[in-house]
């Protein structure tokens, strides 16, 4: 499929479990969630409704967030937390549970802030650790461990390409972990003043994900300045073959279509990017 729905920045205007339905609706066949739960281990039948509305609507779970703390509160990943290490731990196997049941094999773990008070050299350390243990927890599917550089949190010590590669580096030689790739977020990247054709080329065979916003505004593509569809060709000659996550804010009055700048006939199944 060329195109995945981020269904927890997009159509927000309806409770959770009816996104992967209205995602079907405008013609798409995969979605993908950050932590959708409140907890890192959510009841049983939390995970089974949540597995429900996907199988019910149709379509393929391309990516999951392991737990990420409080988002809207400004954590950004437990991976290198050393007070949540014990959470995020806890986090794997359920994750990995629900990659079995849905088919899913992309798993986005997102790194954590800088700690007030903690040694960033020991975050590191134990951010290489748990990402190996997250790869170990998703290996005996299949699944994917993604690193991604990101804007807008200045505690947040991945800003770059580079800077996650690095640690995708550190994880295989530290560990023996290579079940781990790139997550690029050509929006991420754009605001903290990358060049992304060059990461485009220089990291080309480490991009596991892509995700694309528009900048300035993070809104659909079009609505800046990015050139979101020559990077998506680039990645497509390249070689990336796995679905551009929409990661985008839609319009802030929900009446407009958040997809009106695709074709429907781009959306689904089969077609090309």
């Amino acid at each position: 499929m060329p195109y995945t729905v981020n269904c927890s920045i997009l159509l927000t205007d309806l409770p959770l479990l009816e996104r992967p339905a209205a995602a079907k609706a405008a013609g798409f066949d995969g979605v993908e969630f950050w932590w959708p739960f409140a907890t890192p281990t959510p009841a049983a039948d939390e995970v089974d409704a949540f597995v429900a509305a996907l199988a019910d609507a149709g379509v393929q779970l391309t990516g999951l967030n392991f737990d990420a703390g409080d988002m809207p509160g400004g954590d950004r990943g437990l991976v290198s937390w050393p007070q949540r290490s014990a959470d995020l731990r806890a986090n794997l196997d359920v994750v990995a549970r629900i990659g079995e049941r849905t088919g899913c094999r992309a798993f986005n773990a997102l790194y954590g802030n800088r700690v007030e008070g903690e040694d960033p050299a020991a975050q590191d350390a134990l951010g290489a650790e748990n990402l190996a243990l997250a790869a170990q927890a998703v290996e005996r599917i299949g699944g994917t461990v993604l690193v991604e550089p990101v804007s807008g949190a200045p505690a947040y010590p991945l800003t770059t390409s580079a800077d996650a590669v690095a640690v995708l580096d550190r994880v295989r030689d530290e560990h023996g972990a290579t079940n781990l790739g790139l997550l690029f977020d050509v929006y991420h990247l754009s605001v903290n003043g990358s060049d992304v054709d060059l990461d485009l080329k220089t990291y080309g065979d480490r991009i596991a994900h892509v995700q694309v916003a528009d900048a300035p505004g993070r809104g659909a593509p079009g609505s800046g300045d990015l050139p979101i569809q020559r990077w998506i060709g680039d990645l497509r000659a390249a070689g990336y073959a796995g679905p551009v996550g929409l990661e985008y804010k839609a319009e802030p009055s929900g009446d407009a279509d958040p997809f009106a700048w695709l074709p429907r006939e781009q959306r689904g199944r089969g077609t090309a990017a």
